[in-house]
């Protein structure tokens, strides 16, 4: 479930991602065990390229949100293919949900992204205990099991030994 009406920025952002076929054929290029798996990185195509986890849309690309403050307005990408930061519904990285990952800079989200499987609430942007500032954007409605086994492989500085590779990512409206 995305949570276009909460998160009405990022939320379009991944739909355009989504329906565009960016993701298709990405490999998950971070998982850590009770915690999560991280996504959507271009150079992890290659599942072995020393660059996955460091890229992002192409600067220049834009999408057209729908809800909020942005509301019918065009958003380019830039810097890296980042987005504008989202902090508007306060929804905690519990597990299943889906949150931006980002650099730890301000306006530095694009593409990747990650499944929490366990309660993260310490990356909430709301939480005065922590610097972290991941905004929740959707949650996992079915499948949770599969994202846990994700988590779970073997790793090797937390990259999966054997590449797991999304082969394609549908919304159904």
């Amino acid at each position: 479930e995305i949570f276009l009406k909460e998160m009405p920025l990022t939320a379009s952002n991944f739909i355009d991602l989504v329906e565009t076929g960016y993701y298709n054929g990405f490999h998950f290029h971070r998982v850590i065990p009770n915690f999560m798996a991280q996504f959507g990185c271009p150079f992890s195509k290659d599942p072995r390229s020393p660059r996955a986890g460091t890229g992002g849309p192409k600067d220049g690309t834009s999408f057209k949100v729908t809800g909020g403050e942005y509301d019918g307005k065009t958003i380019t990408r830039k810097n890296g293919g980042n987005i504008p930061d989202e902090f508007v519904s306060k929804i905690s990285n519990s597990p299943g949900t889906l949150s931006m990952a980002n650099t730890g800079n301000p306006n530095s989200g694009g593409s990747q992204f990650f499944l929490n499987v366990v309660n993260n609430d310490f990356l909430d942007f709301f939480n005065p205990k922590t610097p972290s500032k991941h905004p929740v954007f959707g949650k996992i409605t079915e499948g949770f099991d599969i994202v846990k086994a994700i988590t779970e492989t073997k790793t090797m500085n937390d990259t999966p030994v054997k590449p797991v590779q999304m082969v394609s990512i549908t919304i159904q409206r």
